[in-house]
């Protein structure tokens, strides 16, 4: 919950020693006020660093009254922000209803003077501008409403700048042998009829949105944006054309990073998400339907909203949800708040008919940022995993199990050999409730908190046992049961881990060998439809009887110099279900 504030100023009146004694009889009173409001004094520049170490020590804060539209430069009486925040202040004061009935001081003047104490990491005070006149005629209200929408231009010129449009192009077949209805084929206005015919290509384009994140031409977008593309042309804000390369790419959390070869850019700022609250300003930039540079602006509708979360899953089930209107072509563009600081990646819209209809999505930066400095760093990211399969806390599984100690959060409802959990100690029908510091109330909020982490981190987590509030501290990870960093072309992106067979399944399948797969998550095992249990016996027609052959094998085929990187699996499921699969180990 937010805290009340009392800040007072002294406008042009005391001396020195005067504001001084001031500030310390506020100090003195201050026991008299309850410890949720914060007291803020803001007196006259000449007086700011006395008071400063007067009121030293206690929970008073210092603010200026007034800062400068410029950083630096050539304007006498003026005072910069950074004058000021280096004297200790952490507020300022701006917007003072006598700065625009006397000065003549405009909303761009005021939006000037913000993105200085943005800047300088002081916290503006915003006034709403009530003259005299207008209080003595009782029109507090109408002097209100007159002000009560932020001003939205510095965030959007500073994103703008930030934001650019990708277009992906494609190869794609058709024709070919007849195959049943296909609406592709009718979009495309490609006859389809009966009989065979050779494949023929041709080009397809889409356009989706990125952010410029280092001077030096690093770009985050959305995994969809880039998937498949054979070539990626960015078109800055300046018009300006560059041909992209892609980085890395994360299909779990749809996002991509992407590279032009360009210098001194305009990078966004990244702001902190998690500090983002439900009802704040934001603005959504991005291209949408062809429309370069497009700028929406709503408010955070829901923080950690879940799309439909999976018990087991990996992928992304929390995003900050907005009312700025997303269309087709915003994918991969900025959500920023009041700062112009990045506090989003805009990912999805939920829609009936592929157009805006009052929500859309955003990836929150504090993934963001884990997921393209893993890709950047390593080449693939880095996912630590807890190892249970787990659903909602809701009333009737309370009631049912007896907890009364709390009314939500991750009933644990198994856990994995080898795991996190494993360590934790954590056990069947514990309820986890914070993860660090972070509360977990639902699937959204513990996928988000465990994306930001990598295996090796320490972790504590709070739950309930038998309605007793515990913690336990460990480390986290992989889903293979160790802390190894995973790298490109790395064993481990084949997402699972494995289990030697005992023997009494050996004798009732009857087979002499094989090795069990288990704990499957999102990888390249999961992409072609491998599920937790399922046996594997033969790798390209060679035999296996461990983690040790199928990791030899895999090791085998990346070093090779074939251009085609497969694995033709043989296996069979316990209930003797003989399966194939085809793994491509190039497929992003």
């Amino acid at each position: 919950m937010r805290k009340k504030i009392v800040a007072g100023n002294w406008k042009m009146n005391t001396l020195p020693a005067e504001g001084v004694e001031l500030a310390k009889g506020v100090e003195a009173g201050r026991g008299e006020v309850c410890s949720c409001v914060n007291f803020i004094v803001c007196p006259p520049f000449t007086h700011l660093s006395q008071v400063v170490e007067a009121v030293k020590g206690s929970d008073i804060a210092v603010g200026a009254q007034d800062c400068a539209t410029e950083a630096k430069g050539a304007y006498t009486g003026e005072i910069a922000a950074q004058m000021i925040a280096a004297l200790g202040c952490k507020y300022v004061i701006l917007g003072h209803s006598e700065r625009r009935q006397y000065y003549g001081e405009t909303s761009e003047t005021l939006n000037k003077k913000m993105a200085q104490a943005y800047a300088n990491n002081l916290i503006p005070i915003y006034c709403v501008g009530e003259n005299l006149e207008e209080r003595e005629a009782g029109n507090h209200f109408a002097a209100f409403q007159a002000e009560q929408y932020p001003d939205l231009t510095y965030a959007a010129e500073n994103a703008v700048k930030a934001v650019v449009n990708i277009e992906s192009i494609k190869e794609v077949q058709y024709g070919g042998r007849s195959r049943g209805y296909d609406p592709f084929y009718e979009f495309f206005g490609i006859p389809y009829g009966g009989g065979y015919s050779e494949p023929q290509t041709r080009e397809q384009r889409a356009g989706g949105s990125g952010v410029i994140i280092s001077p030096d031409g690093y770009i985050v977008t959305n995994n969809h944006v880039v998937n498949g593309a054979d070539e990626l042309t960015v078109t800055l804000n300046d018009n300006r054309e560059f041909s992209a390369r892609i980085i890395g790419t994360d299909p779990t959390t749809d996002l991509a990073l992407i590279k032009i070869d360009a210098k001194d850019l305009h990078a966004i700022t990244f702001g902190d998400s998690d500090a983002v609250k439900v009802g704040e300003w934001v603005l959504a930039v991005g291209n949408p339907s062809g429309f370069n540079s497009t700028v929406t602006a709503g408010i955070v509708s829901a923080k950690a909203r879940s799309l439909g979360t999976n018990g087991k899953s990996m992928g992304l089930e929390s995003f900050i949800q907005t009312d700025a209107a997303l269309n087709p072509g915003n994918s991969g563009g900025a959500l920023v708040n009041l700062k112009g600081e990045l506090i989003g990646i805009n990912s999805a819209i939920y829609s009936n008919t592929g157009s805006y209809t009052g929500f859309s999505f955003a990836i929150p930066t504090t993934i963001v940022k884990k997921i393209i400095t893993d890709l950047r760093q390593y080449g693939a990211v880095q996912r630590a995993v807890l190892g249970i399969s787990y659903v909602e806390l809701d009333a009737k599984r309370a009631k049912e199990k007896g907890i009364t100690a709390t009314k939500s959060g991750i009933l644990v409802m198994s856990v994995e050999d080898r795991s996190t959990a494993t360590e934790l100690g954590l056990q069947e029908n514990d309820v986890i409730v914070k993860i660090n510091d972070a509360e977990v109330h639902n699937g959204g909020q513990l996928v988000e908190q465990m994306n930001k982490f990598r295996p090796g981190d320490q972790i504590t987590i709070a739950f309930y046992r038998d309605n007793k509030l515990m913690t336990k501290t460990g480390t986290l990870r992989n889903n293979q049961g160790n802390t190894n960093i995973t790298k490109k072309g790395d064993f481990s992106e084949l997402g699972c881990a494995f289990m030697k067979l005992s023997a009494e399944t050996k004798k009732q399948l009857g087979i002499s060998g094989g090795v069990q797969v288990i704990g499957v998550q999102n990888g390249i095992f999961k992409s072609v439809g491998i599920k937790d249990k399922f046996i594997i016996m033969e790798i390209n027609n060679q035999p296996v009887n461990s983690s040790d052959d199928i990791e030899r094998i895999y090791n085998s085929i990346m070093k090779s110099n074939d251009s085609d990187k497969v694995m033709f699996i043989v296996g069979l499921y316990p209930n003797g279900q003989k399966r194939y699969y085809a793994v491509d180990l190039t497929a992003e």
